[in-house]
Order: C-alpha cells, then structure tokens, then sequence
C-alpha cells in the first residue's frame, strides 16, 4: 500500500478530476476578490444558513474571529425566532440550490432580516439578483467542501466590511504562503516516508475512523470527517472534549470488544490547560481499552495558523485514503442522487 501512495501513476488513473492539485493550491482562493455594499445599519446578532461543506468556513470563523455580537450556524430548514431586522442573515450554498439554505432564506426575508448571499450560482443568485441583494459570487467548477477559504474570504470581507472585524481579509490573504508551504510536504511527490498525510491514511485502512479535537480544531475536526465522508466513502465520525468525557468516553469500555476503529486526536497547544489535561488523562484511563490514537499536533503560532494548518493536512489524508480504498475522491454521486429524489 505504501508503494500505491508513491505511485505518480496509479495517482493520476484514480484521481481524474485532480482533487490533489485542487488541495494543494487551495491558497490560490484567497487572492479571488469580492465586492460588498455594506448597508449601514445595526447588526444585533449574525445568523449563517448553510450545509455540508458550504458551513464550513462559517465554523471555523466562529473560531477564529472574535465578533462583537453572537454567531449562529443554522444547518436546518428553519432560523431562531430572534431572527429580526437587526440580523446580519448570510445564505451560504456553493451550488446555490441547497434547499434547507433556500427554506431559510425565504424565512430570513419574511422576518426583515439583513440578507447576504454566498453563492456560485442557482436559485440564490437568481433570488439575490431579483431583490437586489448583495451577493459574493464564488467561482464555479469545485465541490462545495473543496471551496472552503472562498467562503472562507468572502465572510471575512463581509465582516469587515459591517465593522465586525478589523482586517481580517488581509490576516487571511497574508497566509497563503504558509498555506503553500503546509501543502509542499503533503503533496504526491513526496514519498511516504516524509509525507505525514500519507502515513496517516495508511493507519485508517479498514477502519471506522473517529475524530477527536478540543473546542478550537473543532471546525476542522469536522471538516475531516466530512472529507473522509466524501472523499474516501469511508465511514467516519466527530466529537469534541469536554463533552466527549461527559458520556462517549465510557462506550469505548465494554461493547463492542473487538474495536475495528482508528482514533485520530487533533490537539493544540492553544486549548486551555483543562481540555490539555483531558486528552492525556483519557489516553491513560482508556488504554488497551480502545485503539491508540493517531496524535497530531496543529502547527502554528496562532488560531488561524493552526485551523489553515489541520485544515490542509485533513484534505490531504481523506485524498490519500480514498486512493487506498481504490475510489476517485470528487464524484459524490449517491448524494446528487438523493437531491435529485428529494425535489421530485
């Protein structure tokens, strides 16, 4: 298996649509541009409408930027009752035909909410266009979970631009060279051996996989198993310290005995002293009672250093696993499937 992970060859056969090369030059998103006209008006409270991979990067600001007013991620056909002309409502759907998005949209307007649409095209431009709603168009031809830091840019230009952050566009545009450098030791060319994405993938094999993070990676934590989701068609799942010790934890004790798992822990030097301790602590109560985890340590001297940095490297390891398991990582064709099913 090893040697199919150095193979440039068998690479090239199962990866057509080149996830690869799309991962690692991701940081090229962040020099996209886009224009906003802020409305000059009171913003109580900031509400996201999105799913999958088009919610993503509105977790992980959650996370990186400190708003001044509270943040909602809605990932559901229906908004909060507080939801009002004083909300910031941001639709955000890659392909623009998400339906819950679309549902919740309908209900943002109807309660005079502040609307902005995150789209590459659909019924959310036509919609935006036809009530004049400002609209950060993203460029078309990526699968929602690959487009993460256009998203990612556009709510910090919107942010911004509503005076909720200070120059977070320009934090985010100033790493793209610490993105690059992350990606050119994960790319295909870099044998296994020295290549710690393809190291990882070759432990998940075989394995339900189930990710680990404190609060801060949890944005990214959860990207990873959205990725090994739809990359890889592997089984996966997610979940966060502290609430992890409060009941997950005693289920790796007893059943099942046989465990056929990989545990993989997305730790950072940033979690408080507490969530550190819980980690360690965990490991040591749960030893040969589930399998070892597969510790990886964020790199970065901050948050958004840390976040781009895991975000990266996850990227990397569910491309790397869907090669293993013999599967092109870009068709998502079961899903399609539902959609198409669901809006007849």
């Amino acid at each position: 298996m090893v040697s199919m992970l150095d193979d440039l060859k068998y690479i090239h056969i199962h990866d057509p649509q080149d996830a690869l090369g799309i991962s690692e030059k991701q940081s090229q998103q962040l020099k996209v541009e886009f224009d906003i006209n802020a409305k000059q008006t009171t913003v109580n409270n900031v509400v996201l409408a999105g799913m999958g991979g088009s919610a993503l990067a509105g977790l992980i600001t959650q996370k990186w930027l400190d708003l001044p007013v509270p943040m909602e991620i809605v990932r559901d056909y229906t908004l909060p009752a507080y939801v009002s002309d004083a909300t910031l409502f941001i639709a955000s759907s890659y392909s623009g035909n998400t339906e819950e998005t679309l549902h919740a949209l309908v209900e943002a307007e109807a309660k005079g909410a502040n609307i902005i649409i995150i789209a590459s095209d659909g019924e959310l431009t036509k919609f935006a266009q036809d009530k004049g709603y400002p609209t950060l168009k993203l460029p078309v031809g990526y699968q929602p979970r690959y487009a993460t830091l256009f998203t990612l840019k556009a709510l910090a230009k919107i942010f911004d631009s509503y005076n909720l952050s200070n120059k977070a566009t320009d934090l985010l545009v100033s790493r793209q060279e610490f993105i690059d450098q992350t990606a050119a030791k994960l790319r295909p060319d870099v044998p296994t051996k020295e290549n710690k994405a393809k190291q990882i993938a070759l432990e998940l094999v075989g394995k339900s996989i189930v990710v680990y993070s404190g609060p801060l990676l949890y944005p990214v934590a959860y990207k990873w198993k959205i990725n090994f989701n739809e990359d890889a068609k592997h089984l996966a799942w997610v979940n966060q310290y502290p609430e992890f010790n409060h009941n997950e934890f005693l289920g790796w004790t007893k059943q099942p005995v046989d465990k056929p798992y990989a545990v993989i822990d997305l730790r950072s030097n940033l979690d408080i002293e507490h969530i550190r301790k819980r980690f360690e602590l965990t490991e040591k109560l749960l030893s040969g009672l589930r399998p070892s985890p597969i510790v990886v340590s964020a790199e970065g001297s901050n948050l958004l250093d840390q976040l781009l940095w895991t975000l990266v490297l996850g990227d990397f390891v569910s491309l790397y696993l869907a090669l293993l398991n013999g599967i092109n990582p870009t068709p998502v064709d079961m899903i399609e499937e539902f959609k198409h099913e669901l809006a007849e």
